[in-house]
């Protein structure tokens, strides 16, 4: 039987591959992970969260950045495209390049059967080692619920659920409440 080596990357030929490509590549440590489209669901969850921290954060020093926004972890040697991420503003970007952030304050994912595992398991753990990261949100497309962690210290994570239309978060870090009632507002389930 005969193995084949398996490529590696330098961040370099990541990013030279990332410019030519057709999809969004994640990068993890040499790996690249071809990252898959949204339901609409997803996207309607998605615009909706950006709407109402769009208008919660208007005229304050905060960027709001899309999936299109490439993440640096410099601890975990990973880039990576969170859903919704909240930087101050303006973003502290990664040394030499133009086009990737590295200090989000708030991260939210949007929850499908592909990421799931990941965005609790190994996605969280390397965006706890952020220095500037105190909030994530984990949010489930095919029904009401919203995880919220919460950093307490730098070990210490406070975790909330949410699972009614009637609940409302509050994101501590930007003075920011949620309705969850506004945010699966175009959500058929």
């Amino acid at each position: 039987m005969v193995t084949v080596a398996k490529k590696t990357y330098t961040p370099d030929e990541y990013f030279a591959w990332e410019s030519q490509a057709q999809i969004r590549h994640e990068y993890r440590r040499g790996d690249m992970i071809p990252m898959p489209g949204g339901t609409p669901t997803h996207n309607e969850i998605m615009r909706m969260l950006v709407f109402l921290l769009t208008a919660s954060l208007r005229q304050k020093p905060y960027c709001i950045f899309v999936s299109d926004q490439r993440l640096w972890i410099p601890a975990t040697d990973q880039y990576t495209y969170p859903d919704v991420m909240v930087t101050p503003r303006p973003p502290e970007l990664r040394p030499g390049r133009m086009d990737t952030v590295m200090n989000p304050i708030c991260v939210a994912e949007i929850l499908s059967e592909s990421t799931e595992g990941y965005d609790r398991g190994d996605k969280f753990s390397a965006y706890r080692t952020i220095p500037t990261f105190q909030e994530y949100l984990l949010i489930a497309q095919d029904k009401v619920q919203v995880e919220h962690f919460i950093k307490q210290t730098q070990n210490e994570w406070l975790f909330k659920e949410y699972k009614h239309l009637s609940d409302v978060v509050m994101l501590n870090s930007l003075e920011v409440r949620l309705s969850l009632a506004e945010l699966y507002e175009t959500v058929e389930f």
